[in-house]
């Protein structure tokens, strides 16, 4: 599905981001990055790593750094406002990192990323990224709850891919309606709009993320 998505010339995207199930998995990393996909993924406490030519976990590497090695940022808005976390992070490779999480509140929580990116990128950049998956998550909750994206019965590939892609159109269009009204209704024409639904799309050959 990700390389269908890298070899459609309409769609356009900078990082792609996924849960552990998907960061472990070595062979999806090494595809991501022949085909110069830049990446971060969240990895288990327990992923392997060569450090200096000795075998170690990311948590372990993680714990040996100094408080120095520790910056603040904001991985993003949420629902209380910005999420601020301590963030560290780890060179493993040509332009490759381990990227770690840690709570402000609660120094034992920690989440691990896996990151590789085509070009030279900061810490920050990482942790933008890292964060994105928030709003995902929140966008794939909402579709559950208003398209039925996990109301499937199915064991087939083909079944479920037109169940999910019927749902992801349904709801993006849902979106739409929604942000159309919400413009409406701050227009001194008390919601009228100039034409079809559809009418201040994105041109062709763009799409928003």
């Amino acid at each position: 599905m990700i390389e269908r998505c890298a070899d459609d010339p309409l769609l356009t995207f900078a990082w792609i981001t996924a849960d552990e199930a998907y960061g472990d998995n070595t062979r999806l990393r090494e595809r991501c990055k022949s085909r110069g996909l830049n990446h971060v993924v969240a990895v288990a406490c327990d992923h392997p790593l060569i450090l200096a030519g000795a075998k170690t976990r990311a948590d372990a590497a993680f714990a040996a750094l100094a408080v120095e090695a520790w910056q603040r940022y904001s991985c993003g808005t949420g629902a209380k406002g910005q999420r601020f976390y301590d963030w560290a992070w780890i060179g493993v490779g040509e332009q490759e990192w381990v990227l770690a999480r840690r709570s402000v509140s609660d120094p034992t929580e920690l989440a691990f990323f896996r990151c590789w990116a085509a070009r030279s990128v900061a810490l920050p950049e990482l942790v933008r990224v890292a964060g994105a998956r928030w709003s995902v998550e929140e966008v794939f909750q909402a579709a559950k709850n208003e398209v039925g994206l996990d109301h499937y019965q199915v064991r087939k590939h083909t079944a479920w891919y037109r169940h999910v892609t019927l749902a992801m159109v349904a709801q993006a269009h849902l979106a739409f309606l929604a942000a159309e009204t919400a413009r409406g209704q701050g227009s001194p024409r008390g919601g009228e709009h100039d034409g079809p639904v559809t009418q201040g799309a994105r041109p062709g050959g763009t799409i928003a993320a």
